[in-house]
């Protein structure tokens, strides 16, 4: 089937991340009509395919296949297939493969239509209780203990409210970094296992969260997102502050660096002075 001009079209398709009742009527609709579905997890697909009694043909799209399996995926909508494009769970490349394949087709002059739906970010965004008019999300933090640390320093000075999805076998530790980067009186919520069973907020410092994970490791089980309030308007004046200072006081005097920064910065020319005889030592 194609759309009338001699080539296919791709649906990218979001799905449930959890309660399959969240599936839209127009996704429904697509799966049931497409030539077939990219899916990360066919067998996890499979599941909500059988409970809309759906029966379209699943070809696996992941990233281990991804490069090859996108070249395929176009020459099929190159000749007038309709695919959709779905991931385990949520909307396609939030942190999820897809990226290559939308690419190509757009390259390729091919139709590409997004199908909305549930994204496990905005989800724990809209209940977390945290400043949404600005947000950050940062997708998985680096596995790497001094990888996720420079992450996290990175994103020290950002005004806007954090996000992170992270797995349970990794939360605490990244809670620990978190903590020693950002500060254990940030305020942060751990939303788990969105829209399912044993959904659950968890709201604290971030001091508080590494407790509670400690003492309960049941709160450790399922998928996470984790959400950090962002930085005051002093912090943020202060990374700002290191950020220049880290480029000219290499190359100028500390009073010149100093000065500079001063006037590049909203930040204390008092305070620029220790944070610039802190590098230099």
């Amino acid at each position: 089937m194609g759309d009338g001009n001699g080539g296919g079209i791709l649906y990218v398709v979001a799905t449930p991340i959890g309660n399959l009742a969240d599936l839209s009527g127009r996704a429904r609709e697509v799966l049931a009509t497409v030539d077939r579905i990219a899916a990360e997890d066919t067998r996890q697909t499979a599941v909500l395919l059988r409970h809309y009694g759906l029966s379209t043909p699943l070809v696996a799209y992941h990233e281990h296949n991804e490069e090859a399996m996108a070249r395929r995926l176009v020459e099929a909508l190159a000749g007038g297939e309709r695919i959709a494009l779905v991931t385990d769970a949520g909307t396609p490349l939030v942190s999820d493969p897809g990226y290559r394949l939308v690419r190509a087709a757009r390259a390729g002059g091919l139709r590409v239509e997004p199908v909305p739906g549930p994204s496990a970010c905005i989800t724990a965004l809209s209940a977390a209780g945290l400043p949404s008019d600005r947000f950050l999300f940062l997708g998985f933090p680096p596995r790497a203990h001094a990888r996720r640390r420079a992450e996290f320093a990175a994103v020290r000075g950002e005004p806007g409210t954090l996000v992170w999805y992270e797995s349970g076998r990794r939360i605490v530790a990244t809670l620990s970094d978190l903590i020693q980067v950002l500060g254990g009186d940030r305020e942060g919520v751990l939303a788990r296992e969105l829209t399912k069973l044993h959904e659950t907020f968890l709201y604290g410092t971030l001091a508080s969260l590494h407790g509670r994970l400690e003492r309960d490791p049941e709160q450790c089980l399922g998928e996470m997102v984790l959400l950090v309030a962002g930085a005051r308007a002093e912090a943020a004046d202060e990374a700002e502050a290191r950020r220049v200072l880290g480029l000219l006081l290499p190359e100028l005097p500390l009073k010149k660096a100093v000065s500079l920064t001063a006037e590049i910065t909203a930040a204390r020319r008092n305070r620029i002075y220790e944070l610039a005889l802190e590098m230099r030592r």
